[in-house]
């Protein structure tokens, strides 16, 4: 499956959101650090339209030093930041002007996606004030912080939380986002689907290290509607206030309040601001940022509720994207079927969704039994990662069971088919396909033996049990779909005593780092290494060893094994099958590296 591109205009539109709620002017940077958008109060403090800037070198264009002259690349602050790809600020700088006056700025540079999502970065800049001198304030400073060190702080905390669909990094990111730099401790406490209140962070500043209290997380109690104190009011969405332990001194009116006073005594915390987290249709939890080292006491609230803001926006499109993702991964998974018993034999299979999905998508799988008792197993793809691919495919799974079953005939013949049905009956344009018949004969079923044919789709892999391996590429006939007529051939091959077939889709071996042939070369290798294993253990390990890391695909995996059965096998002569060579029998564990 793949992701329909969620964060590509997160550059530009957080772009705008600043400039139209701080009036600050702003130039958004592509990769090569040319302007490709200013807002309006960019072009009345530089004085000059957007015009005359855009695609221009930002260096080039405007930064100057205090004599008016071009500053050098190598000593400019602001294209040091923007190579390391790292947030910076600056108190005092100069910009040239339409008119070739110097404006005096205090600037920020953060980094963000472009339009067409590459990564640039966003210039935010002031008109430097008189008595702004460039010194950093102190730590202990009892004052808010200064609007350059505001606006720098929500534009990170917009670009950092907008940038991650995972609800679990989103709150990483915001722990470190507000510690040390606002309080010592954060603490998160979020309202769970069930209506329960789980606190989900709880992270302290210490001796430079951020450090999670897990013992001060988990469940809390219900969220009563009566109680007063300010936890309890937050998470019903009421204003931030400020809190300290001398709000949870008295008698407890819920046993949230308890926890409270029990979490105040564990942090040591002397002052704490508590502000709701609210979505867009409900208030998904609390963010509390509390004082323990520094001995001021937090005020700004305004500031806390920016970010509370910016979190929850972030938290729901996190919540509602896991949401989506489980549910059509519950439909692909109902799509694909409950693997068959046959005798003789031993199946596996395993699909696994793309890492960053949100769609179903076409890979797929299939056994099941034939009129005489054969085994008919198949898997493909189906063009597209979306519904209509996951529509196709379950119109060509389907299709394929009615014509194997219908007719008595090679897979080849099945498959053609199956091609021209595709073409004039479904929704799928072009599919990817393996189709073969594991056929058991002989007393006592001493011969077993595959015919296949391959549309198209990467060979499947046979191991045996010594740990060689090759791939079936002896056919590989033309695509379902590509509305040509072609004389589809079949392959045949013998499976030995504990070989192992493994049919698999093509994102367990893809990657945009390295060619088809490594993957398949790496897929081989693991395989022959693992050819002892449980089949189930070996499904899981193949998974875990051969699919790249940077797999943006489906996954489907299925595999065939033919048991040692008999005393005429050569292989059970020799004991291996569940006499401690190394292989378990079914429901048996295997110790065996």
């Amino acid at each position: 499956m793949e992701v329909p591109g969620t964060q590509g205009l997160a550059g530009r539109r957080h772009a705008h959101m600043v400039s139209e709620v701080f009036g600050a002017g702003v130039l958004l940077l592509d990769p090569q650090a040319r302007i490709v958008e200013v807002n309006s109060e960019a072009e009345v403090l530089l004085g000059r339209p957007a015009a005359d800037l855009l695609d221009q070198d930002v260096h080039d264009a405007l930064h100057r030093d205090r004599h008016g002259q071009t500053m050098p690349r190598s000593s400019c602050p602001i294209r040091q930041a923007f190579h390391r790809g790292r947030a910076a600020q600056g108190q005092l700088g100069w910009y040239e002007r339409g008119d070739g006056t110097l404006l005096p700025v205090q600037w920020v540079i953060t980094p963000c996606r472009t339009t067409d999502g590459t990564d640039g970065a966003a210039i935010l800049f002031h008109r430097h004030r008189s008595g702004a001198d460039g010194e950093e304030r102190g730590e202990g400073s009892q004052e808010a912080l200064p609007e350059l060190d505001r606006l720098a702080l929500l534009a990170e905390t917009t670009t950092t939380l907008t940038s991650t669909l995972d609800v679990h990094e989103a709150l990483r990111r915001l722990t470190r986002l507000v510690v040390p730099r606002l309080a010592d401790w954060v603490v998160i406490d979020l309202i769970t689907e069930g209506d329960e209140v789980w606190r989900a962070a709880v992270v302290h500043y210490e001796s430079g290290l951020l450090v999670d209290r897990e013992d001060l997380q988990g469940p809390m109690p219900p969220i009563p509607q009566e109680s007063v104190m300010p936890l309890s009011r937050a998470l019903r969405g009421a204003a931030s206030t400020l809190a300290g332990p001398e709000n949870y001194q008295g008698p407890p009116d819920a046993g949230i309040a308890v926890a409270q006073r029990r979490m105040f005594e564990a942090t040591g915390m002397h002052s704490a601001a508590i502000a709701p987290i609210r979505g867009v249709r409900q208030v998904l939890g609390a963010l509390t940022l509390g004082r323990s080292e520094r001995p001021e006491a937090f005020s700004d609230l305004s500031l806390l509720e920016d970010i509370a803001r910016r979190a929850g926006l972030a938290l729901e499109n996190a919540r509602l994207y896991q949401r989506q993702r489980r549910v059509t991964e519950t439909m692909q998974r109902h799509l694909l079927p409950q693997l068959p018993r046959v005798p003789g034999l031993e199946m596996a299979a395993r699909y696994v969704a793309a890492p960053e999905a949100s769609e179903v998508g076409g890979d797929w799988y299939d056994a099941f039994r034939l009129q005489d008792g054969t085994l008919a197993v198949a898997i493909g793809d189906v063009v597209g990662h979306d519904a209509d691919a996951a529509a196709g495919m379950a119109q060509v799974r389907n299709m394929l069971r009615a014509y194997a079953w219908s007719y008595q005939e090679p897979p080849s013949s099945i498959v053609g088919r199956l091609d021209q049905a595709v073409r004039h009956m479904t929704d799928a344009s072009l599919a990817t396909m393996v189709f073969a018949r594991v056929e058991i004969s002989g007393e006592d079923g001493q011969r077993c033996r595959v015919r296949w044919t391959d549309a198209g789709h990467p060979p499947p892999l046979l191991v045996t049990y010594d740990g060689q391996a090759r791939f079936l590429d002896d056919v590989e006939d033309l695509l379902i779909g590509a509305e040509l007529v072609p004389s589809r051939q079949d392959a045949v091959v013998d499976m030995p005593p504990l070989s192992t077939l493994i049919f698999f889709t093509d994102g367990l071996v893809e990657s945009r780092v390295r060619s088809l042939g490594e993957g398949l070369d790496r897929l081989s290798q693991h395989a022959a290494a693992l050819a002892h294993r449980p089949l189930d253990a070996l499904c899981d390990l193949l998974l875990d060893r051969v699919r790249p890391a940077d797999n943006d695909d489906d996954v489907a995996l299925l595999a065939v094994r033919r048991p040692a059965r008999t005393a005429a096998d050569p292989v059970a002569q020799e004991g291996h099958p569940g006499h401690d060579h190394g292989w378990a029998a079914p429901g048996r564990p295997s110790t065996r590296q």
